[in-house]
C-alpha cells in the first residue's frame, strides 16, 4: 500500500480521525487482525455475532497502527459511516494514484477462476512487480484488500472477480477498470441466484463491459456464451482455446502418468510449447487464457510460456500428495460445481495407479437443478472411478448415480473412518466438494492416519 495518513484515508472516506490523524499507513489493509503487518490498517466490521473492532487492540499487537470502522477502537481510527465502501473507496483511490504505471487485468467465469488467477498472476510476473489475489479473495471485500496491496512498485494487479448477483462484477469492475478482462465460461455455478445460464452470462459479461477504455477482452473460443460477449466491447478481443479461430491456441496436448499438461501454444505465427506442473487436461486451456492475458497487456508468448512452467496454484486445488500408507491423493477440496467436478474427474481417470476411488461432497447453489446435477456426476464418476464416496445429504444421489459403485456416507468423519483401512498402495484417491462441504478434513485425515 503507497504510504497515507489517517487524515488522507479520512479526506478519501469521508471519514473522522479518532486519534492522532499523522499516524502513517505503510502496509496493505487486512480484515483480520492476526494477518496485520507492522505499520498496517485493520478495517473492522460489526457483524452479527462478532465486533471487529473489539480486535483492534489484537491487531495493533501485530503490527497495524490505525483502524478503518464504523466506531472509535484502541487504536487511532478513521470512523466512517459504512467500513465496506469506504474501504472501496480507499482501494479505488489507490489505484487511482498508481494508474500512471499501474496495468490491471481481471478474471472472471463460472469456474478455474482461482486457478486461471494464479497463473496470469505468474505470466505477469515475468515482466514486472505483480500483486495477485490471495485465495480465491474475489468479493467485494476481497478485491478492495489486493488492491490495496499494490504500491509504487507495483507494475501489474490481477483480480479474480466473482458474482452472487447481477451488478456484482460491475462494481467491482468501478474500482478498477481493467486493461484486460478475462471471462473462462459459463457454467451452472451459482445458479440458484441467477437462474438460468442467461444470468450468469448477463453477470460475468459485466467485466467485459467494465473494461478501461481501449482495454481487451480476453475471450473463450470454445464457449458459445463467452464469444457472444464481444458485442459488449468496442475495444480490443483476443480469444484463447482449442478451436482453430482461437487467437491463442492450445494444440498437441498430452498428459504424462500423473496427468500433467504438455501442449503448444500458438498465437500470430509464434508458438511455445509448455509443460505444466499442474494436473489436470484442463489447465491447458487455463494457461492458455493466462498466455492471451500476458499478451494482452505486453508480455511476449515465449516468455509467458517459461512462466507457466514453473506456477503454483492456491491450496486444495488439484494438489497431488503421496499418503502415508501408499497410494496418492487428488486434494481439490476448494470448492466444485458440475464442470469442475468433471474436470476433476478427468484428471482422476488418467492419472496412473491402482484403485480408483472419488470422494465427493455436495455441489451448493444448483436451485432446482441440484439433484440431477448430483445423479449425472455420479454416473460420470462411476465411468472413471472404481468407487464412488458420496459425502454428506446434499451428495446422496452422487452414490444414487454411481449405481453399484457407489457408497453414501452422512459426514467427513464416517468418510474418513471408512476410507481408513481401505485405501491400499497404489490408489488414487480424489476428494472434491463445495467449500460448505469442508472435504478438506477428509483429505488432512488421508494425510495423517494413510491407509
Amino acid at each position: 500500500m503507497i504510504p497515507l495518513r489517517l487524515d488522507e484515508i479520512a479526506a478519501v472516506t469521508g471519514g473522522t480521525v479518532k486519534g492522532d490523524g499523522d499516524v502513517r499507513v505503510t502496509a496493505p489493509a487486512v480484515l483480520d487482525g492476526r494477518e496485520a503487518e507492522p505499520g498496517g490498517l485493520f478495517v473492522a466490521f460489526a457483524g452479527e455475532r462478532v465486533d471487529g473492532h473489539d480486535f483492534a487492540a489484537q491487531a495493533g499487537e501485530a503490527g497495524a497502527v490505525a483502524v478503518l470502522g464504523s466506531r472509535p477502537t484502541a487504536l487511532p481510527t478513521v470512523v466512517v459511516a459504512d467500513a465496506q465502501a469506504a474501504l472501496q473507496a480507499l482501494a479505488a483511490e489507490v489505484v487511482r494514484r498508481l494508474r500512471h504505471r499501474l496495468t490491471a487485468v481481471g478474471v472472471t467465469g463460472s469456474q478455474g477462476k482461482t486457478s486461471t488467477k494464479d497463473l496470469i498472476g505468474a505470466v505477469l510476473a515475468s515482466a514486472g512487480p505483480t500483486i495477485a489475489a490471495h485465495g480465491s479473495a474475489n468479493n467485494e471485500l476481497g478485491v478492495p484488500v489486493t488492491m490495496l496491496r499494490a504500491d509504487e512498485d507495483t507494475r501489474f494487479l490481477a483480480l479474480e472477480m466473482g458474482a452472487r448477483r447481477i451488478g456484482d462484477i460491475a462494481a467491482l469492475a468501478r474500482l478498477c477498470a481493467p486493461d484486460a478482462g478475462v471471462v473462462l465460461n459459463v457454467g451452472l455455478a451459482h445458479l440458484t441466484y441467477f437462474g438460468s445460464r442467461q444470468g450468469i452470462a448477463q453477470a460475468k459479461g459485466e467485466l467485459v463491459a467494465g473494461l478501461a477504455p481501449g482495454g481487451t477482452a480476453v475471450l473463450n473460443a470454445d464457449d458459445p456464451a463467452v464469444v457472444a460477449m464481444r458485442a459488449l466491447t468496442d475495444g480490443p478481443v483476443l480469444t484463447f482455446g482449442a478451436a482453430e479461430h482461437a487467437d491463442v491456441r492450445v494444440t498437441g496436448l498430452e498428459l504424462d502418468r500423473l496427468g500433467r499438461p504438455s501442449f503448444t501454444l500458438r498465437a500470430a505465427g509464434a508458438a511455445a510449447r509448455v509443460a505444466l506442473p499442474l494436473i489436470g487436461a484442463h489447465q491447458a486451456h487455463n494457461a492458455a487464457a493466462a498466455a492471451a492475458a500476458g499478451l494482452a497487456v505486453g508480455v511476449p508468448l515465449d516468455a509467458a510460456a517459461a512462466a507457466l512452467e514453473t506456477a503454483s496454484l492456491s491450496k486444495w486445488r488439484m494438489e497431488l500428495r503421496d499418503l502415508p500408507g501408499g497410494g496418492v491423493l487428488l486434494n481439490d477440496s476448494y470448492n466444485s460445481n458440475p464442470d469442475s467436478a468433471r474436470a476433476a474427474l478427468d484428471a482422476l481417470a488418467v492419472v496412473e495407479g491402482g484403485r480408483r476411488i472419488a470422494v465427493i461432497g455436495g455441489m451448493l447453489e444448483l436451485g432446482g437443478e441440484s439433484d440431477a446435477e448430483h445423479l449425472a456426476i455420479g454416473a460420470y464418476a462411476a465411468a472413471r472411478a472404481d468407487v464412488v464416496v458420496a459425502v454428506g445429504e446434499e451428495a446422496r444421489p452422487v452414490a444414487a448415480g454411481a449405481g453399484e459403485r457407489g457408497i453414501a456416507l452422512g459426514g467427513n468423519d464416517a468418510a474418513a473412518a471408512w476410507l481408513r483401512g481401505r485405501v491400499e498402495d497404489g490408489d488414487v484417491v480424489l476428494v472434491k466438494g463445495s467449500r460448505a462441504a469442508r472435504l478438506d478434513e477428509v483429505a488432512d485425515a488421508l494425510l495423517r492416519q494413510g491407509g
